[in-house]
């Protein structure tokens, strides 16, 4: 709690964070809002859609998307640290760096949870506006989606967090970052055999916010070879501890 209040001091005056953290929120309402109110042969899409169950696996399928917006909001955050010495002066004041490491995973962690806590209400509240059936069953029997969202969303913004250590300039952090997950990675899957394709960082994330629909697209295409979002969840969580692990050898090894 004493790491976490620390960089909540930094993290509260700073405009950027808050800048960041908004457009993410507002970018999601819209998105939601929108769609919901697009109307289709005199029928809007959030009276079909925006239902419960289904509601929490769209929800986290379109949060999904904006994951490179937190993580670009970590490499800001914590390449600052890189540009006003903060990282130097707290191991001067006599915090080590498996400390420095674990502030800034326990700041993942609250943003990971703000996001989450944010999609359970957004979906609360157009669940309970679109939804016939509003039963306690009905709401809470595909809410584990928020569950695997939190472990995306956290794995995405560590990603980011190593990319931001190894390289220390925001600017190339953040080309680097979005490089690897958009790009890098997914040419990877051409020359991989599914069986092992399916277990590549970006690929296992994406497997715990699947397409809603995407068991009848497979139908009528190349069915996609993708882990359950079950048993998504421990890959991600082994990938996560590598990658902060990594992250600890980086700062161990070099002069702050």
């Amino acid at each position: 709690m004493n790491l976490l209040r620390i960089e909540f001091r930094k993290i509260f005056p700073y405009r950027t964070f808050w800048a960041i953290l908004g457009i993410y929120t507002l970018l999601l309402i819209l998105i939601v809002y929108a769609s919901s109110n697009i109307t289709i042969n005199g029928q809007t899409m959030g009276s079909s859609t925006y239902q419960f169950p289904g509601i929490w696996q769209r929800l986290t399928f379109i949060a999904s998307y904006f994951n490179l917006l937190l993580g670009i909001l970590i490499i800001v955050l914590v390449s600052d640290e890189y540009s006003f010495r903060t990282f130097r002066q707290q191991v001067i004041d006599g915090l080590s760096r498996t400390e420095l490491v674990k502030a800034k995973f326990y700041v993942v962690l609250a943003i990971a949870s703000f996001s989450t806590i944010f999609l359970l209400a957004l979906g609360l509240y157009f669940g309970l506006l679109y939804s016939a059936t509003k039963g306690f069953e009905t709401v809470v029997s595909q809410i584990d989606f928020l569950s695997y969202y939190f472990v995306q969303s956290v794995a995405y913004m560590v990603l980011a967090l190593f990319f931001c250590i190894l390289i220390r300039k925001s600017g190339l952090a953040i080309i680097a970052f979005i490089a690897y997950a958009k790009i890098i990675e997914p040419l990877l899957h051409f020359g991989l055999d599914d069986k092992l394709d399916k277990f590549l960082p970006m690929k296992v994330l994406s497997s715990l916010t699947p397409m809603p629909g995407q068991e009848m697209l497979d139908q009528l295409t190349t069915p996609t070879d993708m882990l359950t979002p079950q048993w998504a969840v421990l890959p991600a969580l082994v990938y996560t501890g590598l990658l902060l692990l990594f992250s600890y050898l980086i700062l161990k090894m070099r002069d702050l």
